[in-house]
């Protein structure tokens, strides 16, 4: 073995990446494993490569990327609704303790409402259409971003307020090169928390009524005992996830690139 193929390996065994091979790989031989000796039919555990298989099936006429696009635009548009809202608000309750003392019971209170009971109240008032579950996905991300957002600014170090007051910094100069980058790391850090629930916030509302969107998808299988399509769409979400997920540590790491 050369000195350099040897150090790739080396790299590969010392940091630990065979671990998440391991971690990937064991569960589907586990699951294959259960599905071809566990004695159970088809339609309640199908193994892997019937999973495998139905997912090209979707994704070769096309209903598996109709149904996740409008599953984005749903999460796209609900993300961006919800922490638009949760910014502005939580910077009011973080400079108002009279607005915050006001608001914040009705602002926990919504919180021990479940949104699964919420989402079929906006279904019958807006309709099964799109803003629905644009507003499911809104309500779900809304309290994190909140939450970050008024510890974020209530953060920044109190010499540094002074210190623009000295200079005679006007409200928006101390928003615009105080306030905003000193609390965008927690931000940032509620956002990715909303970017993972709004996923989860897409298909409760789809769950509810719905003819498109991946929880539609999983209804379909569900009524049909189609339990590898049930699989297809799931792993399609969680896949969804973690690409907004990915999306936001992206942007992160862009915009707080003066941290290092």
């Amino acid at each position: 073995m050369t000195p350099s193929k040897k150090s790739r390996w080396q790299v590969f065994f010392k940091g630990g990446r065979w671990l998440a091979g391991i971690s990937l790989l064991l569960p589907l031989l586990i699951w294959q494993g259960v599905a071809l000796w566990g004695g159970q039919p088809a339609f309640l555990l199908p193994s892997p490569w019937q999973v495998v298989l139905r997912f090209g099936d979707v994704l070769a006429n096309g209903s598996l990327l109709y149904h996740t696009g409008f599953t984005l635009l749903e999460v796209l548009l609900g993300l961006a609704l919800g922490s638009g809202l949760a910014t502005v608000t939580g910077y009011a309750l973080a400079r108002s303790p009279l607005l915050e003392r006001l608001l914040s019971p009705y602002l926990v209170a919504s919180q021990a409402v479940p949104v699964v009971a919420i989402a079929p109240l906006l279904v019958i008032w807006f309709g099964p259409g799109l803003f629905s579950k644009v507003l499911v996905c809104a309500l779900i991300v809304f309290f994190p971003v909140l939450v970050n957002t008024v510890v974020g600014v209530r953060a920044v170090p109190q010499n540094l307020r002074d210190l623009m007051h000295t200079l005679r910094a006007s409200p928006f100069q101390v928003l615009r090169q105080l306030e905003i980058p000193a609390a965008l790391p927690v931000l940032l850090g509620g956002l990715r928390i909303g970017a993972t629930l709004s996923v989860i916030g897409a298909v409760v509302g789809e769950f509810v009524g719905a003819d498109r969107g991946l929880g539609f998808l999983v209804n379909v299988g569900r009524g049909r005992y189609d339990t590898a399509l049930v699989f297809v769409a799931i792993l399609t979400l969680v896949a969804l996830a973690l690409l907004l997920y990915g999306g936001v540590v992206l942007v992160e790491k862009r915009l707080l690139r003066w941290e290092k």
